[in-house]
Parts: structure tokens; sequence; C-alpha cells
């Protein structure tokens, strides 16, 4: 086997979740640890497949993390159970780990989509509610107004509450761009069908930081620089959110506390 396939012990036990590497040496040095039975000796280089334990307990390395960006086509549905929808994304990328998406995007809609098997990313993406943009190009059967852009731009009543103002602008005669903050039950939708508008055609681009750049049906991983940044704007959130809950609670009404029950797909 190739050396590059190799890892030393400690670094194994390390990334493994158990202990330092310093405090793998010290077990090393004491015989607690095995390898397929046998003590082994200081800077021994583990294979996969190597069985590693420690006083007896079993080592099983953590799971490497996933991060991809995934181009959804129209008709696939964002769930999980593979059992019940036939059309399920899941089955659709046929990735090679566990991995699940992170929010919605609905059946009759295409666009970027984000999937990850680290759950902690998960909670603190769909938790904040801190200028997470998703911006979307949205194609509809009438002209776009200029009075349409501004009540788009300006909140819309919809499921009990009124939409977050936000950045609309139109493309082209009948196709406008939206950047959400909000993850309404088919917000964008709704919003165009209070204004007596038919939605024809809707493509989610970006996803904060991410931007949809590969082909329909196709995914990449995301960059290093890409996941730094996107780490970046959560933890930036993450301290948005905890100072607010700090501070004393006004009253709120119920229709607006209903809205948060309604997060989900565009």
């Amino acid at each position: 086997m190739s050396q590059e396939n190799l890892t030393r012990i400690n670094k194994y036990l390390s990334e493994a979740g158990f202990c330092s590497r310093r405090k793998a040496d010290k077990l090393i040095e004491e015989g607690k640890v095995t390898i397929n039975g046998k003590v082994p000796e200081m800077g021994t280089k583990i294979a996969e497949g190597d069985e590693v334990r420690v006083s007896g307990e079993l080592i099983v390395p953590k799971e490497k993390p996933v991060y991809i960006a995934f181009h959804k086509p129209i008709g696939i549905v964002c769930t999980t159970d593979t059992s019940v929808e036939k059309d399920n994304i899941i089955d659709y990328i046929n990735y090679p780990t566990r991995i699940f998406p992170i929010g919605r995007l609905d059946k009759p809609s295409e666009g970027l989509i984000l999937l990850t098997n680290d759950g902690d990313i998960v909670n603190k993406i769909l938790r904040s509610r801190n200028n997470h943009g998703k911006e979307y190009l949205v194609k509809v059967k009438r002209p776009v107004t200029d009075a349409f852009i501004e009540r788009m731009s300006n909140g819309v009543p919809i499921l009990d509450t009124v939409t977050k103002k936000c950045d609309v602008e139109k493309v082209s005669s009948h196709e406008f761009r939206i950047v959400l903050t909000q993850g309404l039950n088919r917000q964008i939708r709704r919003m165009c069908e209070y204004l007596d508008y038919e939605v024809v055609k809707l493509k989610r681009i970006r996803i904060m930081n991410i931007k949809l750049d590969v082909p329909v049906g196709k995914y990449r991983d995301l960059t290093t620089e890409e996941l730094k940044e996107l780490n970046a704007l959560i933890s930036s959130s993450s301290k948005t959110e905890e100072a607010s809950r700090n501070k004393p609670q006004q009253a709120t009404s119920k229709k607006f506390d209903r809205s948060s029950r309604n997060r989900g797909k565009n």
C-alpha cells in the first residue's frame, strides 16, 4: 500500500477525537494502544482496515466532513426519506457516504442547494436569521413593472405575516432577481401570487457566499476559501443572535410568532 494512505497512530487517535497527539504518544508508551491486537512502536503507521484499540476500546475514526454544492433539477424533492419519495435528492446524487440537504428547494424549482454530513453547520445555518441571503432568478408570465418591484421589495402579506424588506431588481421584461433572508414556505411563489403574478421558472443562484456554477444535476465540493467565509458568516450571526437573546424581549404579535414555524421551501 502507498505510504500516502498510511497514518501515524498518534495522528489517527487525534483525528478520531479520542485524545491529543501528545496524550496518544503517552498511551503508546504505556502499552495501552494496540493495532490488530499487537502493541505498536512509537511512530507506527496504520492503514485502512486496521483495528485500533486503546485499553481494549475500539477506536472508530470520525467520518470525513463533506460539503457540496448541488444544482438541483426541476422535479427532484429535497427529502432524505428515500422510502416514500422516489424522486428524492439522496438517490439522485447517489453520494458514496451519508449526506443530507441544508434547507429545501421545492420540487418545481431548480438551482443551488448545499448538502453535508456535518449536523453542526446545518443547525447553525438554519437557526441563524441575520443576513443569510439567498439569491434567485424568477421568470413570470406578465411583464415586470416598477410597481411590482416596489411591492415585492417592501413586503407582501403571506402566511399570516408580512415578508421582510428585500432586494429586488428587474432583469428583463419578464424576469427579476430577488435576495431573501427569510425561508417561508414557497415564499417567492406566494409573494408573486398575492400580486397576481404567476411564476414560470424559479432558480436559486446563490446561498450566502456560495454561487451556483455547476450544470444542472451536477455537484462540486466547496472550496477551502468558501468554507472559511461561510463559517465566518455563521459565527458572526451566532454572536448577533446571542446578544439579541440577552436583551429584554419586547411584545410580539401572535401572527409574527406563527411565521417562525413556516420556514422551508421557496
